[in-house]
């Protein structure tokens, strides 16, 4: 079974993608938290040399935001994640003519994943911005909540569109697997 949040688009052909894999078999998933800036970094340098355009501060912007949002997914996957013998954190990136897409997939249990979609349900409902404000709030006063404020900056400063797909094994689990989209307008184009 599958729940779609926002604005989530399933992956389509590019001539350009990079995945990147994490299990947690070989390294657990707690102990790969200080390699995120390694690996979001890695992918902003990547993706930098397909940009084609004179003003070198437009592909070092894309990669600051490339580097931000990657290291942001990443982070949230490894923190929410629920390790398995066979669970892994995957992040790809597609790259197409305007936009770049970022997809991170990584297993959660049902509960966690009854908590994010309350989340998300906040994230459609209010102001990007309010719910910042007051979730920076809640955090000053000690409300013990997850901020997640990492999506709600890459809705507010990035103009990302984002979306969320939960997929639920036909066999009884209380595992299941969330998918976070997040499509990124780009200027790849000499200007």
């Amino acid at each position: 079974m599958k729940e779609i949040f926002g604005n989530y688009s399933e992956k389509t052909d590019s001539t350009e993608f990079l995945i990147m894999s994490f299990s947690s078999t070989t390294l657990p998933i707690k102990d790969r938290w200080r390699n995120n800036g390694l690996s979001a970094n890695f992918l902003a340098e990547y993706w930098g040399a397909f940009f084609l355009v004179r003003d070198k501060s437009v592909v070092k912007e894309v990669q600051d935001a490339v580097s931000f949002i990657a290291n942001e997914l990443l982070e949230n996957a490894l923190k929410f994640s629920q390790e398995t013998d066979v669970s892994t954190i995957r992040i790809s990136l597609y790259l197409f003519d305007d936009y770049l897409r970022f997809y991170v997939t990584n297993p959660i249990n049902t509960a966690s994943a009854e908590s994010f979609k309350a989340f998300l349900h906040r994230i459609l409902k209010e102001d990007p911005h309010d719910l910042y404000v007051a979730l920076l709030e809640d955090r000053d006063h000690g409300s013990g909540l997850e901020s997640r404020l990492g999506f709600l900056t890459i809705l507010n400063d990035y103009g990302a569109r984002m979306g969320w797909k939960f997929e639920t094994p036909t066999q009884p689990s209380d595992i299941i697997t969330v998918t976070t989209m997040v499509q990124l307008r780009v200027v790849r184009t000499k200007q």
